[in-house]
């Protein structure tokens, strides 16, 4: 599972940086600041989180196999997508009720740090 996390993580960490670098020159000029700012949160909390999976993916490689870790790095992956994605939804289509989809992601989010606390923990 260590490879899944690594891999996904440096993946997300790619696109985090892909997506922050279009929203500051492709799209600065095409949003309103707030949508801006929009898509500025979503690149944020998208790279934060893949770094959280990098996290997950090296704890995995060290320590004994843990239905928290896994929890930890599929919380994270998602809420990035339902977060993340929802946020550059919004953004780029303006359709406000897509930020509804936001606080689930949001959730995942905490459910992961809770795992790795967990994790911390009883390691």
């Amino acid at each position: 599972m260590s490879k899944l996390w690594l891999a996904l993580g440096a993946s997300y960490g790619f696109l985090a940086v892909a997506l922050g670098a279009f929203g500051a020159h492709a799209l600065k000029a095409k949003l309103t600041p707030d949508l801006l700012a929009v898509w500025k949160t979503g690149v944020e909390y998208h790279f934060y989180h893949a770094l959280a999976l990098l996290a997950v993916g090296l704890l995995a490689r060290q320590l004994q196999p843990s239905g928290a870790l896994t929890t930890a790095g599929v919380c994270f992956a998602l809420g990035v997508l339902l977060f993340s994605g929802s946020l550059y939804a919004l953004a780029l289509s303006g359709v406000r009720v897509l930020g509804a989809v936001t606080p689930f992601g949001g959730l995942l989010f905490l459910v992961g740090w809770a795992c790795l606390v967990r994790v911390a923990i009883k390691s």
